[in-house]
């Protein structure tokens, strides 16, 4: 039988430019996952600073906040769970002339406090493109990880089924998304349309891309005050079940879960999706004939 493994997606409110407060509230709520037997924690998407690029301040505190992966990997050695710590925006420049890259970066530390993953955010949502570099045409890795094969995706990348696509030709089990999405991300029209569409958005795409990939989906969104728009709806989703827990609303909140990992080889055992993907005739090309074909076919 496949094992279970059990997870913490969390739920918090990013105080904008506050990362040493926000680094304490996530710590506590990963403390008390390891404590409830959790291995793997997961948190938002810029989790230590909100999203505030025009903020005057907010490259003075990016700048500081690289500091906080090491916190994290002491962290996960010392309570000895695996930590997504959200995403962190890095600062990088080749040289003091050049202009500032800011980065949007997911890691994935192990429970010994080794970095066992890092993925640069690839899908920049609109807003995001005159201040954050896309990792581009980088190939999506897939990483072997205490609670087995992972992959790493951000917020938008999620309206990307080839993403998924490339992760789990890697033989990804697990897509772990921290994400920072709002209702207000839609636009007016749609608004119109309906008030809540940026969370049929959410939860009609989670649990399609479970089902589709035969995979589990972690996601963990930003909460916030009441009518300043986050939409939380953090949660666990599997193929055949949906949800096994989701954070409704955007209050604050933990869920400890635990996911079956033999529902996912039930699953493809139904679909075939990742026995389709592996066949050497296989008809679609995810990078549009641009890119290299197969990757990773031989771990389905």
């Amino acid at each position: 039988m496949a094992p279970i493994v059990k997870v913490a997606v969390i739920q918090l409110y990013p105080k904008p430019l506050q990362p040493e407060q926000n680094f304490t509230k996530a710590e506590t709520f990963i403390r008390s996952a390891a404590a409830q037997g959790a291995e793997l924690a997961v948190l938002p998407e810029y989790h230590l600073t909100n999203w505030k690029p025009k903020d005057p301040e907010f490259l003075a505190v990016v700048e500081k906040c690289s500091d906080y992966v090491k916190k994290y990997q002491k962290l996960a050695k010392e309570c000895g769970i695996c930590i997504v710590p959200g995403t962190i925006v890095e600062s990088h420049k080749e040289n003091e002339k050049e202009q500032d890259r800011l980065l949007n970066v997911c890691y994935f530390i192990d429970h010994q406090g080794n970095i066992a993953g890092k993925y640069i955010k690839k899908n920049l949502w609109g807003p995001e493109r005159e201040h954050l570099t896309g990792s581009g045409r980088d190939l999506h890795e897939v990483f072997d990880t205490p609670v087995g094969k992972v992959g790493l995706l951000i917020c938008w990348d999620l309206a990307f089924p080839e993403a998924f696509r490339e992760l789990i030709a890697q033989g990804a089990k697990i897509i772990i998304i921290p994400t920072f999405w709002t209702l207000n991300d839609c636009n007016e029209a749609g608004l119109q349309q309906n008030p809540a569409a940026e969370a049929l958005f959410l939860n009609s795409i989670l649990t399609a891309r479970a089902f589709e990939n035969t995979c589990a989906v972690i996601f963990a969104n930003a909460g916030g005050p009441p009518g300043k728009g986050y939409a939380g709806l953090s949660q666990v989703t599997v193929p055949f079940v949906g949800p096994l827990t989701k954070l409704g609303g955007s209050a604050e909140g933990m869920s400890v879960v635990d996911i079956d990992m033999q529902v996912l080889e039930d699953a493809e055992a139904n679909y075939q999706v990742r026995a389709d993907l592996a066949k050497d005739d296989w008809h679609y090309d995810y990078r549009h004939g641009k890119g290299p074909l197969g990757r990773g076919k031989e771990r389905l």
